[in-house]
Order: C-alpha cells, then structure tokens, then sequence
C-alpha cells in the first residue's frame, strides 16, 4: 500500500517538473514598517491589468510571464505607490520585497479612511485549500469569523461565534462525555462537530476557549478530498486558525463580566525574542468562570497558549503552537424523548417544561482537560516550490459525572394522563481520546505550457486512541415536568448507586494512511480549474475490537470549475465535492460477516462569489445538492436478517452571505440559507420521506450592523445591532413518535462601545427581547434568556 501511495503521488509530480520552467514568475513580498504582513496592497505590472492584492501574508504572485523586464507598481490608497523593476528568466520566480513605511496599525487606519478595507471579509485561506488561494479564485464556499467581530460583539464561547455563519446551528452544547463530547452544529442539514485547529486534528470532548483564536473557518460541503475521512462531515468542517506572533513588541488584557456570575480575564502578549525578530514568542491566555441561567450549573476554564516561531534563514522556519485547557463544568441540561413510543406532547407549550430549572446539582461536575500540541516545519526549496512537514497531538479526557434524562412515561400507570416523567441517568466517565497528525506537504506555484499550476501534493498519517473506562448507567431518581424529583443529587448516593454498574475496559484504536494532489491550473487568468484526488487507507481496529477490526481503501475526487468574468471582482464557480464513511462489518442472521464499501456523499454545487466596489462589498450566492449513497439496510430479523448497501438521503439548498462596508465606519454582515433534506430510500419506516433530525431548521438568517465614529465630538463611539433567526425545528420526527417541532424564533442582541487612546470599553445586551428558545436532535435544551455584558481592553 505504501508504495502504491508513494508511486500516486510521483506520477502525478513528473508532469509539474518538466514543463516548470517554459515561464516565469515575480513574487511580491510587502511588509509594514515594523515587520508585518501588509495585506490588500495593490500589486500590478505597470501599464497592465495583470497583478492583484496582497494576501494575509503580504504576498502576491504574478505568474505565466515570458521571459522579459518588467515594472512593477505597489500602491493603496493614502499611501505613495512604488515602483520596482524586476527581471523575469525562463523557469525562474523573481522576488520583491517592499517595506512601507508606515506600521500595521497606520496602514489598517490608512486602509479604513480610505474605505479599501472591508474588515469582516474573507479575502485568502492557506488552510481551505491547502494552498494559498484567493476566496475569488477557490470553486469551494467557505465563511470566517475574525477574531475582530468576536471582539466586537463581546463573544466570550464558541457557540455564539458560530451565529454569525450562514447556515449553521447548533444542535446541542458540548457535554464533555467521552467520545463525542464536543457541541454538535448542523450544517447542509448534517450534524458536524469543531475537529481541526489549524488544518489538523484537533479533537476535544469539551467546549472550546477563543483567547487564542485568530479566526474560525467554516467549510461547506463534504471535504474528504483534502481532509479524510476519519475528522469530516457530509455538511461540511469547523477549522479554527490560531494566533500567530510578529514582530513587534504588544500586548492585550481584557477584563470581560456579566450576567450569571460571568468573570473572565483574558492576556495577549506578543514580543520578539532576539534583537533581528527572527525568534517571536506570543502567547494568549484566559481565566473564565461562569454559571448557569438556571437554578444550578457552572463553568470554569483556565487556558494556556504559547505559540514560538525561529525564522532560520530565509529558506527555513519554524512554528510551535500548545493549547492547554483545564476545564471543570455541569451537564447541560437535555431532555431526551423517548424514541421509541408515539409522543404524550407534540409542543412547548403542553409540555409545560420551566427552562429554569437544571434538574442537575452543581457538586455532580465533570472535568474535561484538553492539551493540543502542534509543530510546523518551513523550507523553500525553490522559487516555485516549498515543503511543509506539520506534527499534531491531541488528548482530551473525560473525567466526572455526566447526567441527562430520558423520558419513561410509559412505564407509569395511567400513561398518557398523566404528566411527562423522565428518567435521570448518570454514570461515571473516565475515557481519553488521543489523535496524532503527521503531514508531509510539497506546495508549488509555477507554470506548464504557459498555464499557471498551483499545486499541493502531500502524505497524511492520521491516528486516533480511544480508552473508556467509565461505567454504566444508574437511574437516580425520576423527574415529573412540573412536579416532583425523586433524586438525591449527592456524590455518596450517586457513587453507591454506581458501585453496582460495570466497567468498561474499551481500547480501540484507528489509523489512516493518505495521500493526496490538487492542482488550480489556469487556462487563462480568468478561467481555472481545480483537479483533486485522495487515496485513504482506513485501518481499524483495538486491544478489544474483537469482530470490529477491518480495513479499507478509498479514492475521493474533488473538481472545481471558476471564471471571473471581472478579474478580481465577480467569479462564477461549480464544484464536484466528495465525502466518505467507513462502515463496520456486520454479522448477519446465518453468523456470516459481512463487509461493506465506505459510505459515499457527493456534492454538486454552482454558485458566484463578488468583491466590488473598490473591495466595499463581498458576498457569495450558492445552490448546492448532496446526495448520500450506500447507506448500509438492514432487512429482516433474527436468522433471515440480512443487509443491503443502498440507502440514500438527499440534502439540497441555498446559501447567501454578504460582508459589506458601504460607507466610511459601517459594517454589515448578513446571511440566509434555505435547506431541504430527505431520508429518500431506507429499511426503516420511521425515516423514510421525512426530514432528519440531524438537518436543523429550514430557514436561517444572521445579521450584524455596527456603526464607528471616527470624528467629531462622539470620535470612537460605536454601535451594534443584530441577531438570528431560525424558522420550525422539528427535533423529533419519526413515524413512530409523530413530530415534535420547536417554534421559529427571532433573537436580538445591541452593543454600544467607546475607544480612547489604549482603551476600548464596550457594553452589549444579548437576546434583547429576553426571548424565550431552544435547540434540539431528539433532545430539548433552553437557551440562554438575556444577558448584560461589559468589557474593558487596555492595549500597550
């Protein structure tokens, strides 16, 4: 297998070897004057249409150049354009680098008076394609949350960042049991979990801490092409971008409270280590504790991230990232129906439920430590190419009491008269999962019979450990909804009625080997095509997997198609997108095993993307379709029982999302996404024609609109109005349980801040209205009512 991996990725090299050097290339490198990155810097050949922006990097490539001089202009807008003239030989990348003189931060007040920047927009990713790629020129829809508008609207949890993505809710808060702790979010109407930082797996079982977050990148559609198939989901990927050092000496604190016993401190602190700026150390840390809205419940984390970078020489660099998260909380508190019985109530309102009451006790607490250790490796080995070799590990640990209740109604006499009685269950946790990512990465931009490549062609081994130890479930006590609680919520009765329960001593353990190329060639400078391919090899297996060891091997294409009709500006784009599962073996009726191809989900998508009017407005229109196919039946029971592959669900939609920044100091952010989902063909009548519990609502809208001052006598005050809306949930819907549908609801929140030198004081209200909501799949949990929030930065 290793050498059929190996031989992919040589065959599909040679072509990109031998006909790099028909052209050449100029590569821009724009810098501020304190050493940093200068971003949406104007770079063109003089006299020409053929240039562009600078990315995240202050980088710019031209390429596709005949051999020849050439004059290159370097401006923006306020700034003094620059001249550079540069020869270009065949076969080789010539290098700019220009300093500006002004700082990071005169540039982004030059960008902003001179309305050039539109501060929310997404405008490059290395990490969605792999490679740098402008979001014009990549056939994939994508959304960021910058660690700006997390500022700005004075997020202090993972959860309310993600409000801001079109298309995205959430269906439960994380929970911190083992195995799938993390927060669930629908997606393309999938169920999709956060499980990379930085493009590689990143797993926890507890909720997520943004101290150290530069920004959140949600990808839609399935993505096994790129990222596997171990970490994905059909809807799509959560990847968040950590902070990154420079170099120059500057920190942050910010003292954050509010509502419900919110204290959260929080430290950004950047300096260079020698007096070249070769070796930058930042790190982030928070401190955040926090209760419950209702009668118990709390949260406390304590958060640790030093990130170290070493620029050897110009050819060699490093980068170090950890996160180290200490995290002890309550369960929140869900409702689980039974899913087994037709339901008593099909509503809210007659269910009677009080959103206030947790039916929880904050002595039963669970801790969820989460250490996340990263390493990247730099080399340019040429001007067209560049090798990256990246490290991850991961543990995250389950380690307390997890509590939820379940409905039992039918078990008491006089059912359904009677009001609806839950079940509490808790058990012990005690598991851990490790994942370790090591990456292999060759990244080139060079061009083949005049068209420009640009390509990443890497290897991928992806691990991950699971080690349970908890115990069973015990029942501790019932809770009539309404009424009375049977429970004795303290750890001695809790830990005797656990005594009896069994231990679990599970120690499972999966790999996948990968390999995988993709190529963005363009046949002109407005038409590009994306080609993509992934080879997986899928091993599973465990100290007592048993039965359950198996392996299987993949092949996942991706195509995308993009012309811009106005280069820079309007980009239309079509995309052909894959997603897998490996499915387990079974053992039918007559004791055969039974082995299975993977679970295949395929995406059609066409769509255009803008960024016009001198960069004030970006927005992205999509329609997608995603088929789901060779879902596994099972037909028949007991000896007759058998299986077939060729269960399908279909999820189809639209999504729009605009960023813009019309008028000096305004900044709007709004979306709408429209889902439609199916379970179409399936042996279980319970599904079959209806919409998934996974799918979320049909209809969503996000909007924010904040408003600064930059003169006159209010200079630095600022204003904030938004929310989201989300339409009918049903959160259970079967044929056997009829359907229980939560109410579309409209949630408002405002915020008003004030800058002064070093300091930034904001206020902001959430939920406004004090709107009474809440989120589900098969389970019903309230979410929070209003809340005050108040926040003081000092920057030095």
């Amino acid at each position: 297998m290793k050498k059929i991996l190996t031989y992919t990725i040589m065959l599909m090299l040679i072509p990109a070897f031998l006909f790099a050097q028909q052209t050449g290339s100029i590569k821009t490198i724009v810098k501020t004057s304190d050493g940093q990155a200068a971003e949406a810097v104007s770079v063109y050949i003089k006299g020409t249409k053929r240039g562009g922006t600078t990315n995240e990097n202050g980088e710019h490539t031209i390429s596709n150049l005949k051999a020849g001089d050439y004059t290159i202009l370097i401006s923006a807008v306020g700034l003094v354009s620059q001249e550079k003239s540069v020869s270009v030989g065949a076969g080789q990348s010539s290098i700019i680098e220009v300093t500006l003189s002004e700082s990071l931060s005169q540039l982004v007040e030059v960008n902003i008076k001179g309305s050039k920047v539109n501060k929310f927009a997404q405008k490059s990713s290395d990490y969605v394609a792999r490679m740098p790629l402008s979001n014009l020129e990549n056939p994939q829809v994508y959304n960021t949350v910058s660690s700006e508008l997390i500022k700005e609207q004075v997020i202090t949890n993972f959860n309310d960042a993600l409000k801001n993505v079109p298309g995205i809710d959430k269906l439960w808060t994380s929970t911190g049991r083992g195995g799938d702790g993390a927060g669930y979010f629908s997606l393309r109407g999938f169920a999709v979990q956060p499980t990379l930082v930085n493009g590689l797996a990143g797993l926890t079982t507890g909720g997520l801490d943004l101290a150290n977050t530069e920004r959140i990148e949600v990808l839609k559609g399935p993505s096994g092409t790129l990222f596997g198939s171990s970490i994905i989901s059909y809807g799509g990927l959560i990847n968040i971008i950590t902070k990154k050092p420079f170099k120059t000496f500057a920190t942050e604190v910010t003292y954050t409270a509010g509502s419900f016993g919110l204290n959260r401190i929080t430290a950004d602190v950047n300096t260079p280590l020698d007096k070249e700026g070769n070796v930058l150390l930042r790190v982030n840390a928070a401190y955040h504790d926090e209760n419950s809205f209702q009668d118990q419940g709390f949260k406390k984390t304590r958060f640790f991230a030093p990130t170290l970078s070493y620029k050897v020489d110009d050819k060699l660099s490093f980068l170090f990232n950890a996160e180290v998260l200490s995290a002890e909380s309550t369960n929140p508190t869900m409702l689980f129906f039974d899913r087994d019985i037709a339901l008593r109530v099909n509503n809210l309102k007659d269910l009677g439920y009080d959103y206030k009451k947790s039916y929880t006790s904050n002595n039963l607490t669970i801790k969820n430590p989460t250490t996340n250790i990263q390493a990247q490796m730099n080399y340019q080995l040429s001007p067209e190419w560049r090798s990256q070799t990246v490290v991850s590990r991961s543990t995250a640990k389950s380690d307390g009491y997890y509590s939820y209740l379940y409905e039992t109604s039918q078990y008491f006499p006089g059912y359904p008269n009677i009001p609806s009685v839950f079940g509490r269950y808790i058990n012990k946790q005690n598991a851990t999962i490790t994942t370790t990512d090591l990456q292999q990465n060759f990244i080139g931009d060079f061009s083949i019979a005049g068209m420009r490549n640009r390509i990443v062609a890497g290897v991928d081994y992806f691990s991950r450990v699971n080690i349970d130890n908890g115990t069973g479930y015990a029942v501790v006590g019932m809770v009539t909804i309404g009424g009375d609680d049977t429970g004795i919520l303290s750890v001695p009765q809790v830990d005797s009625l656990l005594a009896g329960q069994p231990v679990s001593y599970s120690n499972l353990e999966q790999k996948t080997y990968s390999t995988y190329v993709s190529d963005v060639f363009n046949f002109t400078p407005s038409l590009s095509a994306m080609v993509s391919a992934r080879i997986d090899h899928f091993v599973n297996g465990g100290l007592d997997a048993g039965d359950s060891k198996y392996s299987q091997t993949h092949i996942s294409p991706k195509f995308g198609l993009v012309y811009q009709p106005i280069k820079d500006q309007l980009s239309l784009f079509a995309n052909y997108m894959n997603g897998f599962t490996n499915v387990a073996p079974a053992t039918d009726g007559s004791g055969r095993r039974v082995t299975f191809n993977p679970q295949q989900a395929n995406q059609l998508e066409f769509g255009t993307k803008l960024n016009i009017w001198d960069n004030k407005i970006a927005a992205s229109f999509s329609y997608y379709n995603i088929k789901v196919t060779d879902v596994v039946r099972s037909i028949g029971a007991n000896v007759n029982q058998t299986y077939v592959q060729d269960g399908e669900n279909n999820s189809k939609g639209f999504e729009a999302d605009i960023t813009a920044n019309p008028v000096k100091g305004l900044n709007i952010i709004a979306g709408y996404s429209r889902n439609i989902s199916k379970t179409t063909k399936t042996s279980q009548e319970d599904f079959l024609g209806r919409r998934p519990e996974e799918a979320g609502p049909k209809n969503m809208i996000n909007a924010w609109i904040s408003y600064r001052f930059d003169e006159g006598m209010v200079k630095g005050l600022g204003l904030g109005f938004g929310g989201n809306y989300a339409s009918e949930n049903q959160i259970l819907n079967r044929l056997t349980t009829g359907v229980f549908a939560l109410p579309a609801y409209t949630v408002l929140n405002a915020s008003a801040s004030y800058a002064a030198k070093a300091f930034t004081f904001t206020f902001k209200v959430d939920n406004l209205t004090n709107k009474e909501y809440y989120k589900g799949w098969s389970t019903l949990e309230a979410q929070r009512p209003r809340a005050y929030i108040g926040s003081i930065a000092y920057k030095f």
